[in-house]
C-alpha cells in the first residue's frame, strides 16, 4: 500500500503539527534523550498547557530551545459567535493575519449520523478555496493557502477550551477543500486520531471533498480509514456542473468511479451532501437521478436547506419541497434526512464571518 510521505515540517510549525518520531528525531538531534519528546506532547495534549514555562519537569534550556523554533500556538480565538440553539462559530486569527472559521454543533439527531449527547465541530483545511461553487461564501474572496496540519489541530483544540468539554466528532467541511491539501491533512488526522495527540476515533472523523477523484482513491489508500463525505449537489452533470465547476474535471462518472475504488477499501458508509437550492436542484427528476446513482453505493444522503448567504442570488425551497425531495429518495431506497441547520442567525454558512471581518480589515 503506497502512500505519500510527509515532508520535513517547517522549523515555525507549532509543536501540535509534529508527529512523534519527528519531535524524536528533533531533540536527539539536539542532544536530548528521546524520552524528552514524549514528556513534551503529554504537556501539549494530554495536559493541555498553555505555555512552555508550565512544562516544569523539562529542563530550562529546553524550554527555551523549544520556544525559539516552534510558536507554542498557531492561531488565536479572535471572535465567537453564539447561536440561539448553542451552536458556537469561532473565528479563529492565523500568524499571518489572515482568518479561518470552524462551528461547534451541538448533539443534533440526523448531523452526520450524530444522535447522541455529543460535539461535532467542522474544521477548515484551507484560507479561502479555489473550487468557486457557486453557492459558497468560502470562495467569495478567493484562494489564499492551505493551513499547516498545527493550524488544523488546533481549531479542534481552541475550541474544547472554550467549550470546556471533549470534542466527539470531527468533519472537515469548513472553509477550503480538504483533499487540496492531501499531505497537511493527512499529518493532521495522524496527530487528532493518535492516542498520543487527540485520540479520537477514526470513525468519528469524517473529510468531505466537492470532488476530487484521484484524491479519493489517495485517501481509500491512506492507512488511516476515516469516512467520507461528498458534496454532490446534483445529480447530474448538467445540473451539477451550473453549480460546482469541479464537476468539468472530474465528472460524476468519474467520480463514482473514484467512490466504488474507496468503498472496497472502507467499512465505513459513504455519505451525500446535497444542498437544496430552490429551482436549481430541488426537482424530483433531480431526487431519482440521485437515488440511482446513491443506491449502487448503499450510501445516506443528507438533505441541506440551503443557507442564504449575502450577495448570492440563490435560495432554498419551501419545507414542502424539501419534504417531497426527501420522500422520493426513501421511497427508492435511499436512507435520507434533512439537516434543519443550526446557527442560522450567526453567519452560519461557511465563510461568512471570515469574509465580513477580512473585508473589514482591508485583506478583500
Amino acid at each position: 500500500m503506497m502512500t505519500e510521505s510527509p515532508p520535513s515540517p517547517p522549523a515555525a510549525t507549532a509543536l501540535t503539527g509534529l508527529l512523534p518520531e519527528e519531535l524524536t528525531a528533533s531533540l536527539t538531534a539536539a542532544g536530548e534523550k528521546p524520552y524528552r519528546a514524549k514528556q513534551v506532547q503529554e504537556w501539549v495534549f494530554q495536559k493541555r498547557v498553555t505555555s512552555y514555562a508550565e512544562m516544569t519537569n523539562l529542563p530550562a534550556s529546553l524550554r527555551e530551545s523549544l520556544a525559539a523554533t516552534h510558536p507554542f500556538h498557531s492561531l488565536k480565538t479572535a471572535k465567537i459567535q453564539g447561536a440561539k440553539d448553542t451552536t458556537r462559530k469561532f473565528l479563529f486569527r492565523l500568524h499571518d493575519g489572515r482568518y479561518v472559521e470552524s462551528v461547534l454543533i451541538p448533539a443534533n439527531k440526523g448531523f452526520m449520523g450524530n444522535q447522541s449527547d455529543r460535539l461535532t465541530l467542522c474544521v477548515s483545511s484551507q484560507v479561502g478555496c479555489a473550487y468557486d461553487c457557486k453557492f459558497c461564501a468560502s470562495g467569495l474572496a478567493g484562494f489564499t493557502r492551505n493551513l499547516r496540519a498545527d493550524e488544523i489541530v488546533e481549531q479542534v483544540m481552541a475550541a474544547e477550551r472554550e467549550a470546556g468539554d471533549r470534542i466527539d466528532n470531527i468533519v472537515f467541511m469548513g472553509m477550503g477543500e480538504p483533499l487540496a491539501n492531501f499531505t497537511n491533512l493527512t499529518r493532521a488526522l495522524q496527530i487528532l486520531h493518535g492516542q498520543w495527540g487527540l485520540n479520537i476515533g477514526a470513525r468519528h472523523i469524517t473529510v468531505s471533498t466537492s470532488g476530487l477523484a484521484p484524491q479519493i482513491k489517495k485517501l481509500a489508500d491512506f492507512p488511516l480509514s476515516v469516512r467520507l463525505a461528498i458534496s454532490l449537489h446534483g445529480a447530474t452533470d448538467e445540473v451539477r456542473s451550473k453549480i460546482m465547476p469541479v464537476n468539468n474535471k472530474y465528472p460524476l462518472e468519474e467520480l463514482f468511479e473514484s467512490l466504488r475504488y474507496f468503498k472496497q477499501r472502507s467499512k465505513h458508509k459513504i455519505t451525500f451532501e446535497y444542498i437544496l437550492i430552490e429551482g436549481v436542484n430541488d426537482g424530483l427528476d433531480q431526487a431519482r437521478a440521485l437515488a440511482r446513482r446513491t443506491k449502487s453505493l448503499e450510501a445516506k444522503v443528507n438533505l441541506i436547506p440551503y443557507n442564504t448567504v449575502e450577495g448570492l442570488p440563490w435560495a432554498r425551497p419551501s419545507e414542502e419541497q424539501q419534504d417531497a425531495f426527501c420522500a422520493t429518495l426513501v421511497a427508492n431506497g435511499v436512507p435520507a434526512t434533512i439537516r434543519r441547520e443550526k446557527g442560522h442567525d450567526i453567519d452560519a454558512a461557511c465563510g461568512q464571518l471570515r469574509l465580513k471581518q477580512e473585508t473589514a480589515e482591508g485583506l478583500v
